[in-house]
């Protein structure tokens, strides 16, 4: 057991993708399929980059990266990642953050583009500026 005292520092990343206040208080939990995202894309500095887009997994009920090609449900865009969340040392296990899935984003400003097919599947919840 290691009882010597340390600290670590957590912020929110850059939010500059959210256009304001609205449905930041109604996220919903996630779990995120740490294997699949890519660690240079998703997660460069340790930590998965606030804004991703997010896909459902139709077998586990977890998140990962959109994928307009993708077969295992994270083709249709269902939110995106509020807030960093610090990647696992390995792939096998799976943090938790907060999905945003109401409200208005800056689309130039978000760290991973979205496709005209993913701006349907959120079309009526969240809007692109």
């Amino acid at each position: 057991m290691n009882l010597t005292q340390r600290t670590e520092s957590f912020g929110q990343g850059n939010q500059s993708w959210l256009a304001g206040p609205h449905g930041t208080d109604a996220n919903i939990g996630v779990t995120l399929d740490t294997s699949t995202f890519t660690a240079g894309t998703h997660y460069p500095d340790g930590y998965f980059i606030s804004g991703i887009p997010l896909g459902k997994i139709t077998a586990t009920g977890k998140y990962g990266p959109y994928a307009s090609g993708a077969s295992d449900g994270r083709e249709t865009l269902v939110c995106f990642l509020m807030n960093d969340v610090k990647a696992p040392a390995v792939t096998t296990q799976d943090p938790v953050g907060a999905g945003f899935m109401h409200g208005g984003i800056v689309e130039a400003n978000l760290p991973i583009s979205v496709d005209s097919a993913g701006k349907v599947d959120v079309a009526g919840r969240i809007w692109f500026v």
